[in-house]
């Protein structure tokens, strides 16, 4: 038994396929199947039913498969220890990034760290919350990149930003003034959120359990982009961070868009960049957040948006 054949074994856990399983470990299907088969073997266990259409763990091989994740995080990160003591920023760094995040800091601050690091390959995931702590958890990201807070003293985390939201509104509406929103004026009011498992969906709910806010219960939206398309076209009024509400700024229909900032204290989230306690790559971590902070997209969100 070697790495390589627990590092087939999680691939195949991961993926419920033998086909994708074998591209992600850069191998051939047949060379897959025979080293798993192997494994077995050697352990005279079955760990995987195989049929036509799909492939199942049997429950031992869930159990070892989980055990397997544990044993190649402790030697990945031993291999990550001797590399970053000489150079903590080259090689490959997993950084998972939430959704309402990715698309409007990644495009931003991707290429001047690809020009300032340019031996440090960054290899991102987009992913809801919880899915990326487990991901962080059992190894198979480095780090994320979080709305605080995240609990567990099982993460270290260096905070990036402090992001107003901002009520979005079709332009016209009667919330549409030039003053700012006091959070009592949305009392009684139906906001736009996101589905279940987004993160802001539960800070958005904790703005509407203050204010006796309600919930367009007729729609909930999988990105922050539909919720502001739904905005232009007139359907209703919802919640952008800040990050969001800038990008909204840029976009072809952005008159039809109107974000109208909250008076003080205004509702707001954290950002942060998050990895395991006592990892390896600290300081590639510390370094790439001061980084990141350095980013005129990241100086913005404590800013007042131009009004349209």
């Amino acid at each position: 038994m070697n790495l390589r054949d627990l590092r087939y074994l999680v691939a195949v856990a991961e993926h419920r396929h033998f086909g994708r399983a074998a591209r992600a470990c850069y191998v051939s299907q047949p060379t897959l199947s025979t080293q798993l088969k192997k494994l077995e073997d050697y352990l005279e266990v079955q760990l995987v039913e195989r049929n036509r259409r799909r492939v199942l763990l049997t429950p031992l091989g869930e159990v070892l498969a989980e055990r397997a994740r544990t044993i190649l995080a402790a030697v990945d990160d031993m291999v990550e220890t001797a590399r970053a003591q000489a150079e903590p920023m080259t090689g490959d760094l997993r950084l998972g990034v939430i959704p309402t995040v990715g698309p409007y800091l990644l495009p931003h601050v991707i290429p001047d760290l690809a020009n300032r690091y340019p031996r440090l390959r960054l290899r991102l995931r987009e992913d809801l919350t919880q899915r990326l702590l487990d991901q962080l958890r059992a190894g198979t990201l480095d780090g994320a990149i979080l709305a605080a807070p995240v609990t567990g003293e099982d993460l270290a985390m260096e905070p990036l930003c402090r992001e107003p939201f901002y009520l979005a509104v079709p332009t016209g509406h009667a919330m549409d003034q030039d003053w700012p929103v006091e959070v009592d004026d949305l009392r009684q009011t139906e906001l736009m959120l996101l589905e279940e498992g987004h993160c802001m969906r539960d800070q958005a709910l904790d703005l509407c359990r203050q204010a006796d806010v309600g919930e367009a219960a007729q729609f909930r939206a999988t990105s922050l982009e539909t919720l502001r398309q739904m905005v232009a076209a007139g359907v209703g009024v919802t919640l952008l961070p800040a990050l969001a509400a800038a990008a909204s700024r840029r976009g072809p229909d952005r008159t039809a868009v109107a974000l109208r900032p909250f008076a003080d204290p205004a509702p707001y989230r954290d950002l942060g960049l998050y990895w395991r306690t006592g990892s390896a790559r600290e300081a590639t971590f510390r370094e790439l957040a001061a980084a990141m902070q350095e980013a005129e997209v990241l100086a913005e969100p404590t800013q007042t948006l131009p009004t349209v």
